[in-house]
């Protein structure tokens, strides 16, 4: 969404209009589409999708008119089977879609973005809101966990609770509010750089996490080894805070190149609020590591929730299946944190 934005700032600071094509609501299943975007100028389509085929195609035009009358419109679209497919929905018959016009005079919009781009730097968890009452013109904000609301007028209690509960659709004060996540501020930590860690940092970065991964071998903390990864650090295992701070939104996986590096690991890990740490091994060397961890005062409760052999039980074989399992765990925890 970032560069979506970032090019929509590129046009009006060229003096060209834009307007925002957004996906927010649907009939029957959610669709994976929801919170799909696109951005048209005079030159058609600039940056992004709202799943092609026949929909985009007549979305496209709509925005030409919205363009061309200088006004923001809501449009519901009643699909066809292949359209439903198109916007990657299960099943359904409608959907609505968003056309925000943006004049390149608007300063007001340009500010948003900065705030916005501000939040994706800051990498503080934040959410894009888009007012969708009858009047508003498809005003839209930003509200970080930190920095507040910026934008739009809200009750700022009662909208933080809509938001942590994941609510899309808000009704505030009269008021209609489309909303989605914008910044995860949970990061997967990833203590070693080998085969497994270099299929699952891709992989985590494909379904919205942040990775940091770091070793204690140049050869494996290279970027270029793990170019998905937000960080990659040359750590002492003996004393990683040198280089990381952990919080309680954090999660752990713990496969450096022997028992000797996973045990200093997690002896500094335990000790911190994270919410999930996940160690490779085997049955034998987690029991011979647990003891270990016992016997320097780590409490029974921290040692009972590492998730060990880390990921799902799949089967998993090869770093690829592996790392597949992890992902999986990881999809799931974070489900479970946020009530999904």
């Amino acid at each position: 969404m970032r560069q979506l934005f970032e090019v929509i700032k590129e046009q009006l600071e060229q003096e060209n209009d834009a307007v925002l094509v957004t996906v927010i609501a649907s009939s029957g299943s959610t669709p994976r589409g929801a919170g799909a975007r696109m951005a048209i100028t005079e030159k058609g389509r600039i940056y992004g999708t709202i799943g092609g085929g026949a929909v985009e195609y007549k979305s496209t035009h709509i925005a030409a008119e919205a363009l061309k009358y200088r006004e923001s419109q809501i449009h519901n679209f009643t699909l066809a089977p292949n359209q439903v497919a198109d916007l990657g929905m299960v099943c359904g018959g409608n959907v609505t879609v968003y056309f925000r016009y943006i004049p390149h005079t608007d300063t007001d919009f340009l500010a948003f973005i900065d705030s916005l781009l501000n939040l994706y730097d800051r990498g503080e968890t934040s959410w894009l809101l888009t007012d969708l009452s009858e009047g508003s013109e498809g005003k839209m904000g930003v509200y970080g966990v930190k920095s507040g609301l910026f934008g739009l007028e809200a009750p700022e209690c009662d909208l933080r609770t809509a938001l942590v509960s994941r609510t899309q659709h808000i009704l505030l004060n009269g008021r209609e509010y489309y909303a989605e996540e914008l910044v995860h501020s949970e990061i997967v930590y990833v203590f070693g750089g080998g085969h497994v860690a270099q299929e699952l940092v891709p992989l985590l970065a494909r379904v919205g996490f942040r990775c940091v991964v770091a070793d204690d071998r140049p050869e494996f903390s290279s970027k270029e080894l793990f170019p998905d990864a937000e960080r990659v650090v040359l750590v002492d295992f003996k004393d990683i805070r040198k280089e990381i701070s952990l919080n309680q939104d954090d999660s752990v996986c713990v496969m450096t190149r022997g028992h000797a590096c996973d045990t200093d690991v997690q002896l500094q890990v335990l000790r911190t609020p994270v919410c999930y740490v996940g160690v490779m091994g085997s049955k034998h060397k987690t029991a011979a590591v647990q003891r270990i961890l016992r016997e320097n005062g780590i409490p029974e409760e921290r040692i009972a929730a590492i998730h060990t052999p880390i990921g799902l039980a799949i089967k998993a074989e090869t770093p690829a299946e592996i790392a597949v399992s992890i992902a999986a765990e990881l999809i799931q925890e974070r489900a479970q944190r946020f009530g999904k």
